[in-house]
C-alpha cells in the first residue's frame, strides 16, 4: 500500500471532467498537484476548490502537443512541491467519422493529442521515476481501446495505442519501484462528447454514448484511479460488466462484428456511412 500523503503528482487535461474529478481526488489523499491544460480560468477554478479543501496545487497552461510545455508542468510542480511521484495523462478528444474517409490529417492531429500528448508527460516522468526507484505513470485510454468502434476507428486506435504502450512499459520497469498503469472508462458524464459532436460530420453524434444507466460521473473514474495509486495493477476498470464484456468481444470476434452490425443498424450509422 502506497502513503500518497505529500507525493506530487502532475495530470494533463486537468480544466474540466476526469481530469478536474481526478485532480480533487488526489488532493483530498494529500497530494500536491500540478494542473495541465490549456483553459487556465478553468484550471484556476479547480485550484480554488482544491485549496478551500486544505489542499495545494499549481496552474500551468499549455497544451500536451508540446512536449517543451509538458516539461515546464514537471519543471514547475517539482519546484513548488518536490520530487515528483505521479503522472496521469489525461488529455484527449474523440470524433465520430467514418474511417475509410477520414483525412490522415485529422487523424494524424487526434494520434498527436490522445497518444503522443501522453508520451510527452509519462516519458520524462518515468525517466526520473527509475532515476529514484518510485513512482506511477497512468495513462487515460478507454474501454474502446480493446475494440474498433465503427466511425471511432482514429479514436480507438489512438487508445488502444495508450493501453499497448501502457503494457509493454509495465513490464520494462517490473521491479525497479516504477508502476505504469491505463485507465478504461465507460461512457463518462463529461464534456468529451459535446466536444466530439461538434469535430463530428452535421455536430452530432449517431453512435456515441450509453445509456443513462451505464454512464458514470468522473467522480468514480477519479476514485478508481486514487485507489490504483495506493495499490498499484496494471488496468484501472470502473465496470466489472464492461471489463468482461470488452473481453468476451476479443474472444469472440465474429460475435462482436455482429452486436456491432447490429448497434450501426439500430443507431442510424448506416446512413452516416453512405453520407446520406
Amino acid at each position: 500500500m502506497t502513503e500518497l500523503q505529500g507525493r506530487p503528482i502532475v495530470i494533463t487535461g486537468a480544466s474540466s471532467g476526469i481530469g478536474a474529478a481526478t485532480a480533487i481526488a488526489c488532493a483530498r489523499a494529500g497530494m500536491p498537484v500540478g494542473l495541465f491544460a490549456r483553459r487556465e480560468e478553468q484550471m484556476l477554478a479547480v485550484k480554488e476548490r482544491i485549496e478551500r479543501d486544505g489542499g495545494r496545487a499549481i496552474v500551468v497552461v499549455g497544451d500536451v502537443t508540446d512536449a517543451a510545455a509538458c516539461l515546464e508542468l514537471i519543471a514547475k510542480t517539482q519546484e513548488a512541491f518536490g520530487d515528483l511521484y505521479g503522472a496521469i495523462a489525461n488529455a484527449g478528444y474523440g470524433a465520430e467519422v467514418e474511417s475509410a474517409t477520414m483525412p490522415i490529417a485529422d487523424i494524424r492531429a487526434m494520434f498527436e493529442v490522445n497518444f503522443f500528448g501522453s508520451l510527452h508527460l509519462v516519458q520524462p516522468a518515468l525517466a526520473m521515476f527509475r532515476q529514484r526507484g518510485a513512482g506511477h505513470a497512468m495513462m487515460v485510454s478507454s474501454c474502446l481501446s480493446k475494440i474498433g468502434l465503427p466511425h471511432y476507428g482514429a479514436y480507438s486506435a489512438s487508445k488502444a495505442a495508450q493501453d499497448h504502450f501502457c503494457r509493454a512499459m509495465r513490464h520494462e520497469l517490473r521491479g525497479t519501484g516504477v508502476f505504469v498503469s491505463s485507465v478504461h472508462p465507460v461512457g463518462t458524464k463529461t464534456e468529451f462528447f459535446d466536444e466530439a459532436a461538434k469535430k463530428s460530420k452535421g455536430g452530432k453524434l449517431s453512435l456515441a454514448g450509453s445509456s443513462e444507466r451505464f454512464m458514470q460521473s468522473p467522480e468514480r473514474v477519479a476514485g478508481a484511479m486514487v485507489k490504483c495509486l495506493r495499490r498499484p495493477r496494471g488496468e484501472v476498470w470502473t465496470s466489472t460488466l464492461a471489463r468482461l464484456g470488452f473481453g468476451a468481444s476479443v474472444m469472440l470476434p465474429g460475435v462482436t462484428d455482429w452486436v456491432l452490425g447490429r448497434m450501426v443498424a439500430k443507431r442510424g450509422g448506416e446512413a452516416v456511412g453512405n453520407g446520406q
